[in-house]
């Protein structure tokens, strides 16, 4: 039976796949302060190709509890292993970073940390609580992992009540072992229910496209996040950070993006961000609305 493993890497990538460089006057005043404060950014550390846009607007992301992840996900170019010791300082640092960047919507992400009791819920809850006070006029979107479903964990989360809470997918329910390994493709659907449930007014999921999913899985997998009252969700292309993660399949035409976006816009979600290049927090200030 063959898997996603066997597949080979395209040779090349499309011309839709090209970024653009960063540029303009916010973006530059951005880079200078994340430099000179050695500040720790998603955007830079990840190298988003849509970096000098979301930093034009205000918006940047923000990862908390290290850089070590207790999963293996065959996707992610985050290190696995084990985890240092919490930094209870952190959350007073990112809210800080923000300050100092004059952040107006913040994304808030972190590895997985199965390793902690709490998952890492009480530093997410502390994070948040630092930057409310000190930015109380920025926005927050909180990019949670599952937390193993435990609920008394995901209560931290709504307690916390950002203004978006978001949990990924990432891809079709087939294909889920492979990509996600220790996480559950129903567990997340359930995580993404219970948040709703219990008053989060703007949920939000996102699907990695090209590791070799079908057209109706993607288009099951949208209806399954409408089910679970899903609010917005963004579908952007895998690409392959090291040769020792799953090749990509299929680089994905802008015209199938964009069929995939207006079946989402169809079942009802609030926005659908559907692209090549798009990636979790991409126009997130505008999930908001």
């Amino acid at each position: 039976m063959e898997t996603v493993l066997e597949n080979k890497l395209p040779t090349s990538k499309p011309k839709w796949l090209r970024v653009k460089l960063p540029i303009g006057k916010k973006y530059t005043e951005l880079r200078g302060l994340v430099d000179k404060y050695n500040l720790n950014t998603i955007c830079t550390s990840g190298s988003c190709p849509n970096m000098g846009e979301c930093w034009g607007e205000g918006t940047a992301t923000f990862m908390i509890l290290g850089n070590v992840c207790t999963r293996s996900c065959g996707f992610c170019g985050v290190k696995t292993g084990r985890p240092e010791t919490v930094d209870w300082d952190e959350p007073e640092k990112v809210a800080r970073s923000i300050k100092i960047m004059n952040i107006k919507h913040a994304v808030i992400t972190s590895v997985d940390r199965d390793d902690l009791k709490d998952g890492g819920s009480i530093i997410w809850i502390e994070t948040v609580k630092a930057i409310r006070r000190m930015n109380p006029n920025t926005t927050l979107e909180t990019l949670i992992p599952d937390f193993q479903g435990i609920e008394r964990n995901l209560d931290r989360i709504v307690e916390a009540n950002p203004e978006v809470v978001s949990h990924n997918i990432e891809t079709v329910r087939r294909l889920t072992r492979e990509v996600r390994i220790q996480a559950k493709y129903d567990r997340s659907m359930e995580v993404l229910r219970y948040l709703k449930e219990k008053g989060i007014n703007r949920t939000k999921s996102g699907i990695m496209l090209g590791l070799g999913e079908e057209e109706e899985e993607v288009m099951q997998t949208l209806r399954d996040l409408r089910a679970a009252n899903v609010d917005v969700v963004t579908i952007g292309q895998y690409l392959q950070p090291t040769k020792k993660h799953l090749p990509v399949k299929e680089y994905i035409t802008p015209e199938q993006f964009e069929k995939y976006e207006k079946y989402g816009l169809e079942l009802g979600f609030r926005h659908v961000e559907s692209g090549a290049l798009v990636r979790s927090s991409y126009k997130a200030q505008k999930h908001i609305l």
